[in-house]
């Protein structure tokens, strides 16, 4: 029972760091699940990240399921994904008779702000970790690019209304990317490995 107390209490304390959404999860994710537990890769986090993008429901616990289930079954899903969503469902209730209030205190504006530009921070540090464990060949880096710009063009960039301003908002949503991505790789990777063993 030591092991799904230690499952639940590390996802409470990935829950409790997570300022800005699930991607602000992702340093602490590689600190505690990755470096300190060795419950799951670099790579296998990377996988985790990428299929909870592109399934319903929230990036954050969609991954803790992923990586709990993956180290204790289904018991430790369930306590994975009760830890990391536990402190915020507490802090929330508590404050939620003062949020009118709570959000107009200038110092709490400035408190905020400080925090979102500090999971910027963090998440492009995690970033670079992945890049480095992950992009190893010129095929991956070349769809990170391709995969990049599109994103950064829907994220940026208005396209206004109309069919063709319909159709890349649909090319450039972040699970479409990862789809697409995802086929990509299986057309460059796993078709070329089947060649190189045919031959």
């Amino acid at each position: 029972m030591n092991i799904y107390f230690d499952l639940f209490l590390t996802f409470a304390k990935v829950g409790v760091c997570t300022f800005g959404g699930g991607y602000a999860m992702l340093p602490i994710l590689q600190r505690e699940v990755v470096e300190k537990k060795g419950w799951a890769t670099d790579g296998e986090l990377t996988d985790y990240f990428a299929v909870g993008q592109c399934t319903p429901g929230i990036i954050a616990v969609n991954t803790a399921t992923f990586i709990g289930f993956k180290y204790k079954g289904i018991p430790g899903g369930i306590l994975a994904t009760l830890g990391v969503v536990f402190p915020s469902l507490i802090i929330i209730t508590a404050i939620a008779a003062f949020l009118s209030n709570f959000a107009d205190i200038p110092m709490v504006r400035h408190a905020l702000a400080g925090i979102n530009a500090a999971v910027v921070a963090l998440i492009a540090s995690s970033v670079v970790k992945l890049g480095k464990s992950t992009l190893k060949n010129g095929a991956a880096i070349a769809i990170f690019l391709c995969v990049l710009v599109l994103a950064a063009a829907g994220s940026l960039t208005g396209f206004g209304t109309g069919t063709l301003a319909s159709v890349m908002e649909l090319a450039t949503s972040p699970a479409v990317l990862i789809v697409l991505a995802g086929l990509t790789g299986w057309l460059v990777f796993g078709l070329g490995k089947k060649g190189g063993a045919e031959k």
